[in-house]
């Protein structure tokens, strides 16, 4: 099947109104627009550089707990969640009330992230790893009655308050577990040479028309990407992620997917999708060289520190783990007496390596401000 002459699917009647039932996709794929194979290229080689970055940088897991905790408020945010970079970073009690809920789908997702991860250790990506990811999705927020886990057996919609006046509404549920059947032997059929980066971008949007679960649908999606890319090799380390990158391109994100379904042009989709692991590949391997240098500079002040040296390491990498802490965590994670805490602190402020954020004289909350900005870019 050429990319050009795609034909995503029909609609069908139901009672009171239509459903979009897709194509199946697990075939080859090819395409006479050479930009797709420019795109391609770029896309692969700047994903096996990305790659190749994660593998030589110290302590790189240190690291890519912020890409995750950056993951989960992008794809969040999407779904209009309102919590920000140093809210996710701050314990339950110290959100305000009204925004708790936002708060705990963010820590699902990052849960989720890295449940999801750990599971490719021991089974490849399949819709049994998407389910349970699903399920810890939607523990105990918004959405926990909805099947959390499992396939839909009701019909769901985009837009509007309902099935008379929404935007798209996916396949009828009786066609979901065969779709999704279809969508999973894609990912691994070893009998066609499609490119798997072409897949994973098929597949995104595939899944996304499916609209499997009743909600949570365009998170898991959107996790779906890395988990592809991991599961074939193409990154050792959980270390790319699109979300950012759709959210700050959030309207072409939904026009690209409802071309396909309206005009059949799976080909536009296909090019901003390789144009997207391009820019969000070239943008973590620049981040991780910015955080190289920002951890010589610092390193560089703790070795000034004298005896506090070896306490103020240990202190640093986890605030490249969790850049936001109390005096009470310093003294916990260090089995330190307070004013041996309080002290380091204040090394770490007169160095310029933290910043008080809280403006109180008590219960003070610092942040590792150099590190934070470059996930807020």
């Amino acid at each position: 099947m050429k990319l050009e002459l795609f034909k995503a699917g029909h609609w069908r009647q139901r009672y009171q109104y239509k459903s979009f039932e897709p194509s199946e996709i697990n075939h080859e794929w090819t395409w006479d627009d050479q930009t797709v194979s420019v795109l391609l290229e770029r896309a692969a080689r700047n994903l096996g550089e990305l790659n190749a970055f994660s593998l030589i940088v110290p302590d790189v897991d240190l690291f890519i707990e912020m890409h995750v905790v950056k993951e989960a408020q992008s794809s969040s945010r999407i779904e209009g969640t309102q919590t920000g970079m140093d809210e996710v970073l701050l314990p339950e009690e110290q959100i305000r009330p009204e925004k708790r809920d936002d708060w705990r789908e963010v820590h699902n997702y990052i849960e989720a992230i890295n449940a999801a991860v750990k599971e490719l250790d021991k089974l490849p990506l399949s819709n049994r790893l998407l389910k349970g990811t699903h399920s810890l999705l939607m523990q105990g927020v918004r959405g926990e009655k909805k099947t959390p886990g499992e396939f839909r057996k009701s019909q769901n919609w985009i837009g509007g308050s309902g099935l008379t006046d929404a935007a798209f509404i996916p396949p009828h549920p009786e066609g979901v577990r065969d779709l999704m059947g279809d969508l999973e032997s894609f990912w691994h059929n070893d009998n066609i040479s499609t490119p798997h980066l072409i897949r994973a971008a098929i597949s995104h949007y595939q899944f996304e028309t499916i609209h499997p679960f009743l909600d949570g649908n365009g998170r898991i999606g959107r996790l779906f990407i890395p988990l592809y890319l991991m599961n074939h090799g193409f990154l050792a380390k959980p270390s790319l992620y699109m979300s950012d990158f759709f959210d700050r391109n959030r309207g072409s994100y939904y026009d690209a997917l409802t071309k396909v379904r309206g005009s059949n042009d799976l080909l536009h989709w296909v090019k901003f999708f390789l144009s997207g692991i391009e820019e969000t590949a070239t943008k973590g391997r620049r981040v991780f060289s910015e955080i190289l240098k920002l951890r010589a500079r610092a390193e560089e002040e703790i070795f000034k520190m004298g005896k506090r040296s070896g306490s103020a390491k240990i202190l640093l990498d986890n605030l490249f783990r969790r850049p936001i802490i109390k005096a009470s965590d310093v003294k916990e994670m260090l089995s330190m007496s307070v004013p041996s805490s309080n002290a380091l602190i204040k090394a770490f402020l007169e160095a310029g390596i933290l910043n008080e954020m809280t403006g109180r004289t008590r219960k003070r909350m610092y942040i590792f401000t150099q590190y934070m900005n470059l996930f807020v870019k």
